[in-house]
C-alpha cells in the first residue's frame, strides 16, 4: 500500500475496553461513557507519506491524536482496521501524528512541530498543622522535561532533558509502554530553564 500525504495505521481495535484481573477474569468497559479516556492512540504503520521524509518506516509504532478513532474517524473503505492519520511536516495543528517508535531501534522521536514531554516534580506546597490542603484535581503541567528528540526543537537549541515552561491547558497526556507523557505544540513552549 502506498500513501501520498498521510500515514496509514493498522488497529486491532479502536478502544481499550478490557481489564484483566490478577486471577485472569476479564472485565469489559462500556466506552460510550468516557470515549476520550479509553481510545487507542497508537498503531502499527502500514504506509508512510511518500510526499514527506519522516524517518518512519512500515512496522513502526505511530502515536496519534484521539480523533483518529473517534466519531469522524477515517477507516479505509476496504478495511475497517486501517485508519488514515493526517500528517503535516510543519504544523502540529494539521498533524494528527505526533510521535513514533522505531521497530528496529526502539527509539522514540517526535514528529512535525509536536514536543513530547515528561512530568517534572513540582516543589511541594507549604503545609500547615492546622490547615489541611485538599486537592480534587491533579495539577496541570506548568514545567516539564523534553522526553524525546525533535529536530525542530533542536534547531531552536532545545534538547532532550531540558526543562521547559508550557502554556496552561496545552499539554495532553498519552502513554508509551505504560508510562505517561505529554504532547504539546512547539508554539506552546514559552521558555527553557537555564
Amino acid at each position: 500500500m502506498k500513501s501520498l500525504n498521510n500515514f496509514i495505521v493498522y488497529l486491532e481495535k479502536k478502544f481499550e475496553d478490557e481489564i484483566e484481573t490478577e486471577g485472569g477474569l476479564k472485565l469489559y468497559i462500556d466506552t460510550k461513557f468516557e470515549p476520550f479516556k479509553n481510545r487507542v492512540n497508537e498503531g502499527e504503520v502500514v504506509a508512510v507519506p511518500a510526499k514527506h521524509e519522516t524517518g518512519v518506516e512500515e512496522g513502526d509504532t505511530l502515536y496519534f491524536h484521539h480523533l483518529v478513532v473517534m466519531a469522524d474517524a477515517q477507516p479505509l473503505p476496504v478495511d475497517d482496521n486501517h485508519f488514515v492519520v493526517h500528517y503535516h511536516p510543519d504544523h502540529a495543528v494539521s498533524s494528527q501524528a505526533f510521535a513514533y517508535k522505531s521497530k528496529r531501534t526502539g527509539k522514540i522521536s517526535a514528529l512535525s512541530s509536536w514536543s513530547i514531554l515528561s512530568h517534572v516534580e513540582q516543589k511541594p506546597e507549604a503545609s500547615s498543622s492546622s490547615i489541611q490542603i485538599v486537592k480534587l484535581k491533579e495539577p496541570q503541567v506548568k514545567t516539564a522535561k523534553v522526553a524525546f528528540e525533535n529536530k525542530k526543537l533542536k534547531d531552536l537549541g532545545v534538547n532532550k532533558g531540558d526543562i521547559v515552561g508550557v502554556k496552561k491547558d496545552s499539554d495532553y497526556s498519552f502513554k508509551i509502554d505504560g508510562d505517561t507523557f505529554y504532547r504539546t505544540r512547539l508554539d506552546d513552549i514559552y521558555y527553557v530553564e537555564a
